[in-house]
């Protein structure tokens, strides 16, 4: 018999469906693994606004995990929305009771309309906890910001950002350059164990349809480290991926807000 390529996601739903946990699904599927996933939080949102967020309890997100853990077990996992110190405590915890390895923190903050997705009391606790157990984090400027509480704001800025996110316990960064004032759009990954940097840049999109490209670039990371792709590679594959689905989806309306970005550009033809 054979196996699908398994990705865990575990992260918060998104009801406008552009980002979290359904961005992640459909990212897993366009890149051809069988996604699962632990929901941390409901979240009413829509491509302008998010509503209201409903916590799920933490025990009840471990045993989401157990489920998938002791019957289907995963390939590589991917982590989004937190909420809390004590989901972080928790999904920490279960990282390293199941020994899951190739994990992708994407560390949420703020949600594209600019409403926080992560309690201010909870950011230690990412830091702390949960980093050191990751094989990668994925944070954008403000949140590269947040976590080293000082400004990141330029390609000069995230050379010595990326070096000192490494500080806190995690070998692999992908600092995300999409906020840069550039032309372009260039995330830089560091590797602490070759200290080498390696720059991915990109013609930047001008679209509004960005919502969920931070879910959506992490999960595509995740979905190349499930299927044995070296991390380098599943990187620039996971960039590769995210450039064409921006560029895909800039031509639709989806809401009035931030639109998705197209997750099945390679599938989809019409």
């Amino acid at each position: 018999m054979k196996s699908y390529f398994r990705a865990l996601t575990i992260a918060g739903s998104d009801s406008g469906g552009g980002a979290g946990i359904q961005a992640d699904l459909k990212t897993f599927s366009a890149l051809g693994c069988f996604g699962m996933s632990a929901i941390t939080a409901l979240t009413a949102q829509n491509t302008r606004v998010v509503t209201g967020i409903f916590p799920v309890p933490p025990k009840f997100i471990g045993q989401q995990i157990d489920a998938v853990m002791t019957d289907i077990g995963t390939d590589a996992v991917k982590i989004g929305m937190l909420h809390s110190p004590e989901v972080i405590e928790m999904v920490a915890k279960k990282l390293v009771q199941w020994k899951c390895l190739n994990t992708v923190l994407d560390p949420v903050m703020i949600s594209k309309s600019g409403d926080n997705l992560l309690r201010s009391d909870a950011v230690q606790a990412l830091k702390t906890i949960l980093i050191p157990e990751v094989t990668i984090i994925t944070p954008n400027l403000p949140e590269a910001s947040v976590l080293l509480d000082r400004n990141v704001e330029t390609l000069k800025d995230m050379t010595g950002a990326a070096r000192d996110l490494a500080m806190l316990g995690c070998d692999n960064i992908l600092l995300k350059g999409g906020h840069l004032t550039h032309e372009d759009s260039c995330d830089l990954l560091y590797q602490k164990d070759t200290d080498t940097m390696t720059k991915l840049p990109a013609t930047r999109i001008d679209t509004p349809n960005s919502h969920g490209t931070g879910c959506t670039l992490s999960s595509a990371v995740c979905a190349n480290l499930a299927k044995g792709v070296g991390l380098k590679t599943a990187v620039r594959n996971a960039k590769t991926y995210i450039t064409g689905a921006l560029t895909a989806g800039a031509d639709y309306t989806t809401g009035k807000g931030h639109g998705p970005v197209n997750h099945f550009y390679d599938l989809w033809q019409f």
